[in-house]
């Protein structure tokens, strides 16, 4: 990628000004490309965000705003580059490839353990910008401008295929399926897994992960990743010689670290939750974070912990003792209370903001706020939701930790 001297200074002057703003009042240098610098301030900005180890290096080129926006962020790639070695081969001979490279976040890291690295990108563009960035990084691999099908007809085999496929269709719109993806990873399938011992697939987390593992057949695990208790990621491990047990994996990515629960499905597990709350009171709440919501795993977190499910719908567990390591948010249990006006008088007595969540509950948020007359925030949590027994209670508490 060849940007001018100018063009770069004008990049490193304007590093932290609004983008629209210097749209506006254009460049007083002719020699300015003043789109490319553009690009370059937006990319910048979003890269301390989503890759400050790239930001932190001068020269690094950012793509388009769309291409920015789609890439894994540090945190995902570094997840799935633990992924990567377990259980291939570090040593001399290992070989990763690449078949839907993009801006090649996710291939850096991932290839990090491998002897030898292939980056295969259909756009010239990116292929362009990805070579320089690695070169600029210190990556020694090779770069395929091609498209996928063709590179993977042509390749011998290789340790670890990777493969992000666009989720957008002809059209512009998002896809969410498989096969509406491109490439169209069901119809590569049977040559993916004989030119490769494993192929990771990075798929849409709006995707259900039972379907996904029931169309591709061949996978061994599920890693449903969340950063910051948002689903980002849906990871997919295939391996023509699996033995056909299934691992899923429900982490959730923070500052202070991985929170992670592992299961293996089971049809025979059935959940045991009944109104607790109408005889004895727990005093803690949990709710599970976006990984597990997303998996949908509750009986197989009721079996793990000395917790109870409030109800089938609810997704919330009660237990009277503190869990630690529990996967999502633990509350202490301060009140609770049914609609009745006299009863929620008392349980919210001098509690004048909360923070409120409906879970299976027929009112909305903005009507429950209104109607206990609260102020959003603070450190008071309310739980409102429906009972085994058909109920409706709200859970008054705070948060712990």
């Amino acid at each position: 990628m060849l940007i001018n001297e100018k063009t770069w200074d004008f990049i490193r002057q304007h590093a932290n000004d609004d983008v629209r703003k210097l749209a506006l009042q254009g460049a007083k240098d002719a020699e300015v490309d003043l789109q490319m610098a553009l690009q370059q301030i937006a990319g910048r900005q979003t890269a301390r965000r989503k890759l400050p180890s790239w930001a932190s290096v001068d020269g690094v080129v950012y793509p388009p705003h769309l291409n920015m926006e789609q890439c894994s962020s540090e945190q995902t790639a570094r997840y799935k580059e633990n992924l990567a070695l377990k259980p291939s081969p570090k040593g001399e001979g290992s070989v990763f490839v690449d078949l839907t490279g993009g801006f090649g976040v996710d291939f850096y890291w991932l290839s990090q353990g491998f002897q030898h690295r292939c980056y295969v990108e259909q756009n010239e563009q990116l292929c362009a910008i990805s070579s320089h960035n690695f070169e600029l990084l210190g990556l020694e691999c090779s770069v395929c401008c091609s498209d996928t099908a063709t590179h993977l007809t042509t390749m011998p085999h290789v340790d670890l295929v990777y493969m992000d496929p666009a989720r957008r269709n002809e059209h512009g719109g998002r896809a969410y399926s498989i096969g509406d993806c491109s490439p169209n990873v069901l119809e590569l399938l049977p040559l993916l897994l004989e030119k490769a011992n494993r192929v990771m697939l990075k798929l849409s987390p709006m995707l259900d992960w039972r379907k996904a593992v029931e169309d591709l057949k061949y996978v061994s695990e599920v890693h449903i990743v969340s950063v910051d208790n948002e689903c980002k990621e849906l990871l997919l491990i295939l391996d023509k010689e699996c033995s056909g047990d299934l691992h899923v994996v429900c982490v959730n990515l923070s500052k202070d670290g991985e929170q992670s629960f592992t299961f293996s499905p089971s049809p025979f597990l059935s959940s045991s939750s009944s109104s607790l709350l109408t005889s004895s009171p727990s005093h803690f709440l949990y709710e599970p974070n976006a990984s597990i919501m997303k998996a949908g795993c509750f009986d197989e977190v009721e079996q793990r912990f000395p917790v109870r499910q409030i109800a089938s719908n609810s997704h919330l567990f009660l237990s009277d003792v503190e869990i630690d390591e529990f996967p999502g948010r633990r509350f202490q249990v301060l009140a609770i209370s049914s609609m009745n006006k006299q009863e929620l008088r008392t349980a919210l007595k001098e509690v004048e903001q909360a923070n409120i969540s409906v879970r299976n509950f027929p009112l909305r948020v903005d009507q429950l706020r209104k109607k206990m007359k609260l102020k959003d925030g603070g450190d008071v949590y309310i739980f409102a939701t429906t009972m085994a027994d058909g109920e409706h209670r709200l859970l008054i508490c705070r948060k712990i930790g």
